[in-house]
């Protein structure tokens, strides 16, 4: 899937998958990062949808650390609500945001490698 960012991915040294983003987006890979399940994915989707659509004028998840604010044409993260100094928000695309996402769920079935596997 073609993004107007670059991303990558590389394994911690625990074996789990993270999701690498440039500087300037790069809170959105934490809150992405957070996303364990296709269902969880499906429904962040479903927001974003439901934005663009009209349905909601926005639509904001506080998720674990992270908070975001879906808007139709552009969305926020935030660490506002658990830092004391918060590094400043960091915007992207609503659009480009929704297809890290989706990026992000086909990779789910690699989130954790075992390390006694051979890959």
């Amino acid at each position: 899937m073609d993004t107007k960012y670059h991303y990558s991915f590389t394994y911690s040294p625990d074996g789990m998958l993270l999701l690498k983003l440039p500087k300037e987006i790069r809170l959105f890979s934490h809150f992405i990062e957070l996303i364990a399940t296709e269902e969880r994915a499906d429904e962040f989707i479903k927001n974003i949808d439901e934005v663009q659509k009209g349905k909601h004028e926005e639509y904001e998840i506080f998720y674990n650390a992270s908070t975001v604010l879906i808007k139709p044409n552009i969305t926020s993260v935030s660490l506002a609500d658990i830092l004391d100094e918060p590094p400043p928000d960091q915007y992207i695309e609503t659009d480009e945001f929704r297809k890290l996402i989706l990026i992000w769920k086909e990779k789910l079935p690699v989130r954790f490698i075992n390390k006694d596997d051979v890959h």
